[in-house]
């Protein structure tokens, strides 16, 4: 979701010198592709062979950033019209899908979050609980769990940013008043700082709205076979995913890095004093909470109809009909504009200039997205790559490419965007699926989530780069910690989506 909001990602130099070079080479090996595969012979017709070369410059724009990745996601269909690949209105048109609508108005719900302070009053409300008190196990737990959740709802880079300062504050306190030794304060400060961005990151993966690769899957899938997952039967899924990663991250944790530690007083008063300073709920924070409650309702009632047994009813079918989630999306974000704060002042929630700090650049990456994944399969390429890829795996049951595209995912995610490997993995993922004579669904729900993860470094995520810059996390921590959550995650992933999915889909 919102990629900016506060963020600062900060690398070493070694990383700095790393990233200009990528792109560097980037900028010469993209056209250098795109002229080796536009006259290479390759057993297609004019169409998918000059669509094959245009993508394969955007796949090393992508992986490189040698362009900004909203810049490289409008390239791909605005070359597919310069080269006569297909129409203006059908190469343009997934700009205008309805998904793009739910990203805006859920961006725009998160962003009045974010202005109004009320991110900032759920976490420092739920640290300051009595329960929490001065137990290190119970602080970090509790601080993982609160950008868990709020990442469900808001980006995991805004959700990180929020909560680092806090984290920070928290670990310093600690040299002061902590009880253990110095390697016992390093390793739950390491802690600390791993389970902000961690947990954010993971906790994306519960909605729809939670993290932009969650809504390019869901936007591919249905585009390429029509078929639509709704909000509720997503949550079905992404839920119980993220309760077993977040135990995971909690048990991991705990176990590793808070020995030793008891929390000062101190710290438990920094926490208060931070609520005590944010003074009573204001009435903006109040239409913010009233519109987003609105918002949830209408997103899931299409479920709870299900649940009762009245799924296939006239209302639930006349209520998905004018109330998708997209619209649903954009009502909750329109009352921002009228529910007032001042109404002498005519002083509204939320304001133009405030709702238009969105990540636009992130809706453009989903719309090119879209675009290159509808052209792979209106003009056969992705056929000719499913049957291509088929080969390589004879006899592959449903299980197994979703296992094979969950890891392709993970591993793209850890040196490229999360949002570039969704859009470039579920694509390929759909399309070997049908050549195998497979069900995509779960292939495509595999390589969704899985580009979700990439723990390891810190160019993996933004989250990463946030926290790695407190100078807390060792680079060694990193790699260790993330590589063991993106092995749970592989596992908890596939296991979850054999299990349920079948259900479901």
């Amino acid at each position: 979701m919102h990629e900016a909001i506060g963020a600062v990602e900060t690398y070493s130099p070694a990383e700095e010198a790393f990233n200009r070079r990528r792109r560097t080479w980037g900028l010469f090996l993209g056209p250098v592709v795109f002229a080796l595969a536009w006259v290479s012979p390759l057993p297609l017709d004019t169409a998918p062979h000059r669509l094959a070369a245009i993508l394969a410059m955007v796949v090393v724009l992508w992986i490189t950033e040698a362009l900004p990745m909203a810049v490289t996601a409008v390239l791909g269909p605005v070359l597919a019209i310069v080269c006569q690949v297909a129409p203006a209105r059908a190469a343009l048109a997934p700009f205008a899908d309805p998904i793009i609508f739910l990203f805006i108005g859920s961006f725009i719900l998160a962003e009045a979050m974010f202005v109004h302070g009320l991110d900032r009053r759920i976490a420092f409300t739920a640290l300051a609980s009595p329960w929490v008190g001065t137990s290190g196990a119970r602080i970090l737990v509790t601080y993982g769990l609160v950008g868990t959740t709020i990442s469900m709802w808001m980006s995991n880079t805004a959700t990180t940013a929020m909560l680092f300062p806090i984290g920070v504050s928290i670990v310093a306190q600690l040299r002061r008043g902590v009880s253990g030794q110095d390697e016992a304060l390093r390793r739950f400060a390491t802690a600390m700082m791993l389970i902000t961005s961690f947990g954010a990151s993971v906790g994306g993966m519960a909605t729809p709205v939670g993290t932009p690769p969650n809504l390019i899957g869901i936007g591919l899938i249905e585009r390429i076979t029509g078929t639509h997952i709704g909000f509720f039967r997503w949550m079905a899924i992404g839920v119980p995913l993220v309760v077993i990663l977040f135990a995971f991250l909690a048990v991991y944790f705990t176990r590793t890095s808070t020995r030793g530690i008891e929390v000062g007083e101190a710290s438990a008063r920094i926490v208060r004093e931070e609520l005590a300073r944010l003074g009573p709920v204001t009435r903006a924070q109040r239409n913010v909470m009233l519109a987003f409650a609105i918002t949830v309702l209408l997103w899931t009632f299409p479920g709870v109809l299900a649940l009762l047994g009245q799924g296939d009813s006239p209302l639930a079918r006349s209520y998905m009909t004018s109330v998708p989630e997209g619209v649903a999306a954009m009502l909750g974000a329109m009352l921002l504009f009228v529910l007032p704060v001042h109404w002498n002042a005519r002083r509204f929630t939320l304001t133009w200039e405030e709702a238009a700090r969105i990540d636009w650049g992130i809706v453009l990456l989903y719309g090119g997205g879209l675009a290159m994944g509808d052209l792979a399969f209106s003009t056969g390429l992705a056929r000719a790559i499913g049957e291509g890829m088929t080969a390589w795996l004879p006899g592959a049951g449903v299980v197994l490419l979703t296992a094979v595209f969950t890891g392709v995912a993970i591993l793209l995610s850890e040196t490229t965007s999360n949002t570039a490997s969704a859009n470039m993995v579920v694509p390929v993922a759909i399309a070997v699926a049908t050549a195998s004579k497979v069900d995509p669904m779960l292939p495509a729900l595999g390589a969704t989530l899985g580009a979700s993860m990439g723990f390891m470094m810190p160019i993996s995520t933004a989250p990463n780069a946030i926290v790695y810059s407190s100078g807390h996390v060792p680079i060694g921590a990193m790699i260790r910690y993330g590589f063991w959550l993106d092995v749970a995650g592989f596992v908890a992933i596939v296991g979850v989506l054999a299990l349920i999915g079948p259900l479901l889909f």
